[in-house]
């Protein structure tokens, strides 16, 4: 935040960039904003009058750190923010591919986590030659939002770099010089003038120079009184300064987390406010509460001005007191309902895609790293399923793909200790059920899915419950559906006015004893249950079409082509397959030591259990699939009598 500023102008002009439409083209896009620049989304909401909030984070310094930000992505992405950035701080490599880089933050916010994202970018202590480097690695990652800052002197005073830029303004001339109109270019305000300005009017006249210089919007650094920013914005209007001015809130959250802001910005802190705070400075609880009502009191009065298109955030990672700000303004759009059933990339070149295999559900980032090199992505059909090339996925220690838990939490919620099989199968069931295990921890998670369960998920929780505790260790699953309205707030996605199917699917592990009795009690059980059945070698059995998918979820929509964006695809179920086994070894095996005999059963059920899908055709039916599952058990026990 400290030097930063932000700026932010409604530019309508196309983007500069063709992407090259799919050949599988046959649905339009579901959502205008998928394809929208920026600058036209924010277009959009000024012209509607739909006020909307963005929010600011910085690059955590540890691995760890890099984890827990990126699940607090996924958190406050929920409540439906325009878009977040991401600071850069020169101390910190941030173009580098650490995963503690600006640079890989910001990416991973836009691939996958699918936030539109503003990269900052800083002319401190860099060459152009640099610069451009920097610029253009993000268009690669599919960044396509640039904060252009002078930035914070790393010592006590600004150092002239050779070949470098001193000015944002020259900031912004070299990226429209360099790079046309691909980035939507954001700059920073000061409400009180820069601190290193000869004076406020100054200021303003450097503040229409980098609007000049092809700027879209601007950002304001914080203030604390609603008045401060209104004259400031008066006083850009005034001198010909028109794209939109967000101004940048910091809900207040504790008492040296402020001076340390206030001293980084170079501002002063009213009176009225230090007299609340002295008293309770070691008082967090009281000092955020008394914060959050303080923002919420200045965010009315600035959305009530008209002047104040959508408000900027500065959460200094903290998510309680910018969302019940947000909360308190009606801001926070927690909308269920989704564009697609599954998390949509923001990477430019995935805006077309709206069908996936269902295989991945519960780890979207996953399948988005393995086809993160597709030169084109399916729309309105899967396609040939023979010709995508799934990327392999050999390290699942990238910290996006990592689990958020710690080892040892892990190891509470799956076992210091695994006695034998039924120790696995206690661990799934208090996974579905909520319940807490032996050791009176609940397991929050499972190596195939990092969240709890989806409030889909729910609806089938009895049925669930009984056959894991039997080793039918469920992976994935959805209930079947018939026409539920589309905004329905469990299972609705897509547009409003529509309505949303589902085939019953079941994906599990199970043992070979319990494959021997399901193959035989499929037969009775065809056309109408489709089913692939395959184990960690490879072999594979299977009643579907070789190279057919099977849409397993589909939507119907107001003038719209019917949408049918889940598959069960038999060629990329057995690129999954690698990957489902692996976790079992990688996330759960490698929290023992080599050779414990806990490792060891992880490692029976590696080699030796089958993964299975399960589709009941029929989706105006009950689903039949819990009876298929009977009806094996039964015969097992046929078998071993």
């Amino acid at each position: 935040i400290g030097g930063s500023s932000k700026s932010d102008s409604s530019g309508v002009s196309n983007s500069g960039e063709s992407s090259k439409e799919s050949s599988r083209c046959s649905t339009p896009v579901l959502d205008a904003d998928r394809t929208d620049r920026l600058r036209d989304k924010m277009k959009r909401r000024i012209e509607s009058g739909d006020h909307w909030f963005s929010l600011e984070f910085f690059p955590p310094r540890t691995a760890s750190g890099a984890v827990n930000l990126i699940s607090r992505f996924d958190r406050m992405g929920s409540g439906g923010p325009l878009f977040i950035d991401v600071t850069w701080h020169p101390a910190g490599d941030p173009g580098s591919d650490k995963e503690t880089s600006s640079m890989m933050i910001a990416s991973t916010a836009v691939n996958y986590c699918g936030l539109e994202s503003v990269l900052h970018l800083t002319c401190c202590n860099q060459t152009k030659e640099k610069i451009t480097a920097h610029l253009n690695k993000a268009k690669r990652l599919g960044l396509k939002n640039i904060m252009a800052l002078r930035g914070d002197p790393i010592g006590e005073d600004w150092v002239e770099e050779d070949g470098g830029f001193n000015y944002a303004t020259d900031l912004v001339k070299h990226i429209r010089c360099e790079f046309d109109d691909y980035f939507d270019i954001c700059v920073a305000g000061y409400p009180t003038g820069h601190p290193e300005a000869e004076s406020y009017d100054n200021d303003l006249r450097h503040l229409k120079e980098k609007v000049d210089a092809g700027a879209h919007f601007i950002v304001t650094q914080l203030f604390f009184r609603a008045e401060t920013f209104l004259r400031f914005v008066k006083n850009c209007r005034a001198i010909g300064i028109t794209c939109p001015i967000l101004p940048g809130i910091f809900p207040i959250q504790g008492y040296h987390s402020l001076r340390q802001l206030v001293k980084l910005s170079k501002l002063e802190v009213p009176e009225e406010i230090m007299q609340v705070i002295e008293p309770i400075k070691d008082n967090d609880a009281a000092i955020r509460s008394y914060g959050i009502q303080q923002a919420v009191e200045m965010c009315k009065v600035l959305l009530a001005s008209g002047e104040v298109p959508g408000l900027h955030f500065y959460t200094l990672n903290r998510e309680v007191a910018t969302i019940e700000v947000l909360r308190q303004l009606g801001l926070w759009a927690e909308d269920p309902r989704r564009p697609l059933p599954w998390a949509v990339s923001a990477h430019p070149k995935r805006k077309v895609e709206d069908v996936r295999p269902i295989f991945w559900a519960s780890r979207p980032k996953s399948y988005i790293y393995r086809t993160q090199d597709w030169d084109d992505f399916p729309n309105g059909r899967w396609g040939n399923s023979s010709s995508p090339a799934f990327g392999e996925l050999t390290d699942y220690y990238l910290f996006y793909l990592k689990s958020k838990s710690p080892k040892e939490a892990l190891l509470q919620m799956w076992g210091e200790e695994l006695m034998n099989e039924g120790s696995v199968y206690e661990v799934f069931t208090n996974y579905i059920t909520g319940q807490t295990n032996p050791s009176g921890h609940k397991v929050m998670c499972l190596p195939w899915n990092d969240d709890p369960l989806a409030p889909e998920t729910n609806l089938l929780k009895d049925e669930l419950e009984k056959v894991n505790r039997r080793g039918i260790l469920t992976i994935n699953s959805q209930p079947n559906i018939n026409g539920k309205p589309s905004s329905d707030p469990i299972v609705g996605w897509g547009p409003a006015g529509g309505y949303v199917f589902q085939k019953a699917y079941l994906e599990f592990f199970t043992s070979s004893e319990n494959v021997t009795a399901l193959l035989q009690v499929l037969k009775k059980y065809e056309p109408r249950v489709n089913y692939h059945i395959v184990n960690v070698q490879g072999k594979n059995i299977t009643n579907a079409h070789e190279m057919q998918p099977n849409a397993v979820t589909w939507g119907i929509f107001p003038g719209r082509e019917i949408i049918q964006p889940t598959v069960v695809d038999p060629v990329s179920f057995m690129y999954w397959k690698d990957e489902a086994f692996a976790l079992w070894i990688e996330q759960w095996a490698k929290l023992y030591e080599d050779e414990s005999p806990s490792r060891m059963i992880i490692q029976y059920i590696h080699d030796n259990y089958f993964l299975v899908n399960l589709v009941d055709n029929d989706f105006p039916l009950d689903s039949c699939l819990w009876q298929v599952i009977e009806d094996m058990f039964a015969t097992d026990q046929i078998t071993v009598t």
